[in-house]
């Protein structure tokens, strides 16, 4: 018996988009919420395997871990290997508030030359190279809600919400792709 709730993808095998612009559900991931002050971040950082980053915009990956600044005290930290996120927090004794948001979390990937349009069509935020370079995340609104953009890759994205709101979250940036691409 499991010890732990079983989760189950909110989009399915969902897929969508144009030839510029792919939407596709991501693979299912590990999510911390962390807070630390300035003088936890080295043994934090030490800890999770790579420097969790301390500008505005940044962040930080490491085979298919990466450290997302969010605020200045502030990240969302995604495993896409399943990692135990929660356990490793745990075994340091730094200050810190760690909470597993996996539960709550899922991710949309957009990628394709027409992924940055696909985005702004419901998005406020500049994604222009010189704005949002590979590697920038912020968090920003999607339509009406409230998001995790992550941008991964010259053409790749990847768009974090809450799972209830997936599905409107998917169709608005599937429309978006449809749009791009003609």
């Amino acid at each position: 018996m499991a010890d732990h709730a079983l989760r189950k993808a909110p989009l399915g095998r969902h897929h969508g988009g144009s030839a510029g612009a792919r939407v596709t559900p991501a693979a299912p991931a590990t999510r911390l919420s962390l807070r630390a002050g300035d003088d936890a971040i080295g043994t934090l950082s030490l800890a999770f395997g790579l420097e969790l980053p301390r500008r505005p915009k940044t962040s930080a990956s490491v085979s298919g871990r990466h450290a997302l600044w969010l605020g200045p005290d502030e990240w969302l930290l995604i495993d896409e290997n399943g990692a135990d996120l929660m356990g490793i927090a745990s075994g340091v004794s730094a200050l810190h508030s760690a909470t597993d948001v996996s539960h709550r979390n899922t991710a949309i990937l957009v990628s394709g030359p027409d992924a940055a349009g696909a985005i702004a069509s419901a998005c406020p935020l500049d994604l222009g190279n010189a704005i949002f370079p590979v590697g920038a995340a912020a968090r920003t609104v999607l339509g009406k809600i409230e998001v995790v953009l992550f941008r991964s890759g010259e053409e790749d994205y990847r768009v974090e919400c809450w799972r209830s709101f997936s599905p409107y979250a998917f169709g608005l940036l599937v429309e978006g792709a449809e749009d791009a691409g003609l």
